[in-house]
C-alpha cells in the first residue's frame, strides 16, 4: 500500500503529483527544483545556490519520511547545461558521504520545469 509524502518545508507540488510517495520500506520521491518552500520564488542567483535549495528541498521530503540522505540509494539529476556538471556536482556531493554515496545518473537535457537549470529526484530504502 502507498504512502503519501508531502511537506510544508519543500515545495508544494504544481500539478497533479505529491513530494513522495512511500511503498513499504521504499521512497520514491518526485523531482525538485529550486523553488523556495515559503514563497514558491525560484532560487537562482548562481548555479550553487540554485542546487543548494533543491537538495534543502529533497531533505525536508526525505525527512517528512523520516529518512535521511544516508537512506538515498538512487539519484537522477536533469541538468540544462552539462558545463555546470562541476558546480552542481560540489553542492551536491556535500550532502553524501562519498564512501556510501548513490548509485546516480546525470542527464543534460533540452528544457526543465520552468527553465530552471538542475532538477533531482531520489529512491531511498529504510
Amino acid at each position: 500500500m502507498k504512502k503519501i509524502i508531502n511537506t510544508t518545508k519543500a515545495p508544494a507540488p504544481i500539478g497533479p503529483y505529491n513530494q513522495a510517495i512511500l511503498v513499504g520500506n521504499t521512497l520514491y520521491t518526485s523531482g525538485q527544483i529550486a523553488l523556495h518552500p515559503d514563497t514558491m520564488a525560484l532560487v537562482m542567483d548562481d548555479i550553487q545556490t540554485e542546487t543548494k535549495q533543491v537538495m534543502e528541498n529533497m531533505k525536508a521530503v526525505l525527512a517528512a519520511a523520516d529518512m535521511t540522505f544516508e537512506h538515498v540509494i538512487k539519484t537522477s539529476i536533469f541538468i540544462s547545461d552539462m558545463n555546470n556538471f562541476g558546480d552542481i556536482n560540489a553542492v551536491y556531493g556535500q550532502y553524501f558521504d562519498e564512501a556510501t554515496a548513490p548509485a546516480r545518473e546525470t542527464v543534460e537535457v533540452a528544457n526543465l520545469p520552468k527553465f530552471v537549470n538542475v532538477e533531482i529526484s531520489m529512491i531511498a530504502v529504510r
